[in-house]
């Protein structure tokens, strides 16, 4: 298996840096506690190979009873996000922790995160349909229109564009540069946008996909 792994972090807002020549470069900020690995699980006891790793403090009386026994067993505190990574590097065993340094400038990594919700709208925002006719006499001008045809096929396909809820999608955005690493401050910027809002949960690891060359 391939020794991937990420870390937690949480989604800071966007700003902007420059290099030596004054180019300005729009970066995301992510803030990156220490991460702590929390338990290896291996395919003999778990059927999957892969690290829990947790981030942050969680009030004793906010985590759930089965989790706050086994964490006061192991002689853990209570984390505020709990993530399974599927990786099993050789390195890492319960209770060891990662830092931002983990990463390094100019390298590529996938950041996961879920997207802002934005309710309830209709095909023409959530699909991009055109919408049909605006005058002639025309009742149903963001109508998404016919969806079937009597009894051939006699159903609704599947997938077909309908109103609906928009957005809190989990997203992956690939290959995003990573601008700086500042450990100091356990802070790593990206270029670019990553989904959700500010304050928002999100993983970061290393690139799964080399970048197309043209």
């Amino acid at each position: 298996m391939i020794e991937r792994f990420g870390m937690i972090g949480k989604k800071v807002g966007m700003t902007r840096i420059y290099d030596d020549q004054g180019q300005a470069t729009a970066v995301t900020v992510i803030s990156a506690d220490t991460n702590t690995v929390y338990e290896v699980r291996t395919p003999e006891k778990s059927r999957v190979q892969a690290v829990v790793m947790g981030m942050g403090e969680r009030k004793a009386s906010r985590t759930n009873k089965p989790q706050r026994v086994a964490f006061e067993k192991a002689g853990r505190k209570n984390p505020l996000v709990l993530r399974q990574f599927r990786a099993a590097p050789a390195d890492l065993a319960v209770g060891a922790e990662v830092h931002v340094t983990r990463f390094k400038a100019g390298q590529l990594v996938d950041v996961l995160g879920v997207s802002k919700g934005k309710g309830f709208h209709g095909v023409m925002r959530k699909h991009n349909y055109a919408g049909q006719a605006d005058a002639h006499g025309s009742t149903t001008h963001r109508r998404n229109g016919a969806i079937g045809c009597r009894s051939t096929p006699g159903r609704v396909y599947k997938n077909a564009g309908m109103p609906g809820h928009l957005g809190s999608d989990n997203c992956t955005i690939q290959n995003l540069k990573v601008m700086q690493v500042r450990e100091g401050e356990k802070l790593i910027l990206v270029r670019g946008a990553i989904p959700g809002p500010n304050g928002s949960v999100v993983i970061v690891r290393d690139a799964i996909k080399e970048p197309v060359k043209a």
